[in-house]
């Protein structure tokens, strides 16, 4: 195991209601004049966005709104949101939402203080020294962004999807609701599942030894997104495994299951593309380009993907032949993902083959290389995309 500083201080509040404290809370962290940032008009129609606005209210707390966040969240309202707060003075972003929601506030949140353009931060590497305090209302469970640090945005001009990470962009507090998932569609559900087990793999698939802790703890997560997800897909108002599946969204990705190992997140990487230039779910995505990565890479260590195989998938081993187990274990989870409801090739996402030197191309390799897991040229991207493109059952 590796050396490692670990620093998550959400305060998580969870359960039945909890959207009706979220004002104490803003409170709690010092704000005096909040920015409401939601998506959509569900958060209106559920009365969540009121129940918000009561609870502020009752802690004498004034605020201004910005509605309108897309899926795969634009630059174009992060620089709204940014000329708002300063305008009015805001100095606490809540969002009401899911991860585009969180992420669009994380870039309103750094955009806040400095004088440049936010999108300097994004893909960069360029370190985030200050920014607005943040908190949220999660909606949905799948990016984790309500636990961790990242926020990944779409720059309208060239539909360039970029990241940036930073501890000062951890919400302060996050309000976890089961409930107020219930409504979302199954395709939602399915692709909030597809990227939490997603986030763990990016960890899982690690060059570190000796690293079974976090390794139990990942698998441990996997398998519960494996149970509770078709039970939510069966019937959408199964509280306790929404409950489960919200709480192993947060763990996924607030990187308890990540300490101490190297991490991968190239499959991230490359399906920011496919969701970057065809505005596709990022789990749906995922669950294109996750299962042809594996495909592409398990010869590098063959043991790890027996451990995911057997311990996650419960394919039998094959001693003679280990390989067929790792194979085995590939395909069980992405027949996985196509029973939840999920496209597992390019014509059931709706991207197309020929734009494979598009993609490639966005992704900014170059002669390069990516690093992770296995270090990627821009050909071994391309094969890549080509698994996916004619992936089957």
């Amino acid at each position: 195991m590796e050396n490692f500083n670990f620093y998550s201080p959400t305060d998580f509040v969870f359960g039945k209601g909890t959207e009706n404290v979220c004002g104490k809370y803003v409170k709690k962290y010092g704000g005096s004049k909040v920015l409401i940032h939601y998506g959509s008009g569900s958060v209106i129609r559920s009365g969540l966005l009121d129940r918000v606005k009561r609870s502020l209210e009752a802690e004498g707390i004034p605020y201004v709104e910005l509605g309108g966040v897309q899926p795969n969240p634009r630059d174009t309202k992060i620089y709204e949101g940014i000329d708002i707060c300063r305008k009015e003075g805001v100095d606490f972003i809540l969002s009401v939402g899911g991860g585009s929601c969180i992420d669009s506030s994380k870039g309103i949140a750094l955009g806040y203080y400095y004088d440049g353009d936010f999108w300097d931060f994004y893909g960069t590497g360029k370190p985030v020294e200050k920014a607005l305090p943040i908190g949220t209302v999660l909606t949905i469970a799948a990016a984790g962004s309500e636990g961790s640090g990242a926020s990944v945005v779409t720059k309208e001009e060239g539909m360039l999807k970029r990241d940036v990470g930073s501890d000062n962009l951890r919400p302060k507090f996050s309000i976890l609701n089961p409930e107020l998932t219930c409504t979302l569609p199954a395709y939602q559900t399915a692709c909030g599942a597809t990227d939490i087990m997603a986030h763990v793999f990016e960890r899982y698939f690690t060059n570190t030894p000796e690293v079974e802790i976090t390794d139990r703890l990942c698998e441990a997560v996997l398998l519960t997104m494996v149970k509770e997800t078709p039970r939510v897909i069966a019937d959408p108002n199964n509280y306790e495994a929404r409950a489960n599946i919200m709480w192993a969204g947060t763990v996924a990705h607030n990187d308890i299951v990540g300490v101490g190992r190297s991490q991968d997140w190239n499959s991230h990487k490359i399906e920011h593309e496919l969701s970057g230039l065809y505005d596709v779910a990022h789990g749906a995505g995922l669950a294109v380009v996750m299962p042809a990565w594996m495909e592409f890479v398990y010869k590098h260590d063959v043991d790890r993907f027996v451990k995911m195989a057997t311990r996650v998938f419960g394919c039998e081993l094959d001693e003679a032949n280990p390989e067929n187990t790792a194979k085995a274990g590939i395909k069980a989870f992405r027949k996985f993902l196509h029973d939840i409801g999920m496209p597992i090739n390019f014509e059931e996402l709706g991207a197309k083959e020929e734009d494979i030197p598009v993609l490639v191309e966005k992704l900014g390799i170059g002669e390069g290389r990516t690093g992770g897991f296995v270090s990627l040229t821009s050909a071994d991207v391309a094969e890549i995309y080509k698994i996916a493109a004619h992936a089957s059952l």
